[in-house]
């Protein structure tokens, strides 16, 4: 008999072009296992269609693995025996981190593993804005060949332009790295990152709104949270430049999209590159999808041959250690943590976390 049950919503499949189907956990949990599986923790899929079915059939639970379902308050206040839910990714939106605070419970995350493939894409989108690739391509298709020159001489040089960072996580500071190289000056705009943490590598430290107002490129970096929601709408648009491009790779609600769409067809700001939006699955109408001015991909920033083998594996990780009576390395609401009957193991170091 298993020591710990670890719940997780079975897996439905979702239908894809052509007829095809595909199944999340379709090759099982072996990555998330290799932590489980030696402390006598068994994976248990749950077929619930309901917050109380899930409840029902995941009673005495131990572990809760976000994924499929979103873990809200009633499912939280439903399994007592709950020691830790765990996510495999940067963001929580799948988890009412609120409700586990007050349970007590630490919500795991994985902040670090797809860092510098977020960063990359981050900048493969400002590139291709600035360069209006969209443009370029679509003038050889209709045979314009000879208009690509002069019409890319309307646009000055991204040396010397200046990058907007909204937040200044884990991914911001690599995209930094890698904005510097270009010779972009980088603004940031983060209300939890001391001043000394962003001028220590470069980067300018501003409000919210200096940065909005600087900026030739804004770039979304930010969790999706109360605060986050739609932080960028109306009057936000209006007070960047009318020459500047919005980047969003973070969370697609943290733009108000309607609003994004009247700043485009506006002409209020010249451009948009977004790997996420407000609804996903996007829909195929979308207005954005169908803008010269606007680069788009379907929320893949972070997708390598590595990425799925490796959160999977942390996620495992995370839970393992939290019911062997640890701290995780990584938790968004550490303050669980406090006067909890879990150990401390790291060093006083706090780079091997948890991260914070």
């Amino acid at each position: 008999m298993a020591r710990f049950k670890v719940a997780v919503q079975k897996a439905r499949s979702r239908s894809q072009p052509g007829g095809a189907s595909f199944n999340l956990a379709a090759a099982g949990y072996g990555y998330e296992e290799e932590a489980l599986k030696p402390i006598g923790a068994e994976i248990v899929e749950i077929p619930a269609t309901s917050a109380a079915e899930f409840i029902e059939m995941a009673k005495g639970a131990d572990a809760v693995i976000a994924r499929g379902r979103v873990i809200n308050a009633e499912i939280i206040a439903g399994l007592p025996n709950c020691r830790v839910i765990g996510c495999g990714s940067v963001g929580t939106d799948q988890v009412d981190v609120d409700a586990a605070t007050r349970h007590g419970i630490p919500v795991t995350n994985v902040p670090d593993v797809f860092i510098e493939e977020v960063a990359d894409h981050t900048m493969a989108l400002l590139l291709a804005a600035h360069r209006r690739l969209y443009e370029m391509r679509a003038l050889i298709r209709s045979g314009r060949f000879a208009e690509g020159h002069p019409y890319m001489r309307g646009f000055p040089r991204l040396f010397g332009q200046t990058l907007g960072l909204i937040a200044f996580g884990n991914v911001a500071r690599a995209v930094a790295r890698r904005a510097q190289v270009f010779g972009l000056h980088v603004l940031a705009f983060d209300p939890y990152v001391s001043e000394t943490e962003m001028t220590s590598v470069g980067v300018e430290p501003v409000s919210f709104l200096e940065l909005l107002r600087r900026s030739d490129f804004v770039s979304n970096h930010g969790p999706l949270n109360v605060e986050t929601h739609h932080m960028l709408s109306r009057d936000q648009f209006a007070a960047m430049k009318p020459s500047a491009i919005f980047i969003n790779v973070g969370r697609g609600p943290c733009h108000d999209e309607e609003a994004l769409i009247e700043a485009l067809e506006k002409g209020i700001i010249a451009g948009a590159a977004l790997d996420v939006f407000e609804t996903e699955p996007a829909d195929p109408d979308n207005p954005l999808f169908r803008m010269d001015n606007v680069i788009v991909t379907p929320h893949i920033a972070s997708a390598t041959s590595r990425m799925m083998p490796e959160t999977r594996r942390r996620l495992g990780q995370e839970i393992a250690l939290v019911l062997q009576g640890k701290w995780p390395r990584s938790v968004v609401n550490p303050q669980t943590l406090q006067n909890s009957s879990l150990e401390r193991w790291q060093p006083h170091s706090m780079s091997r976390g948890p991260n914070r």
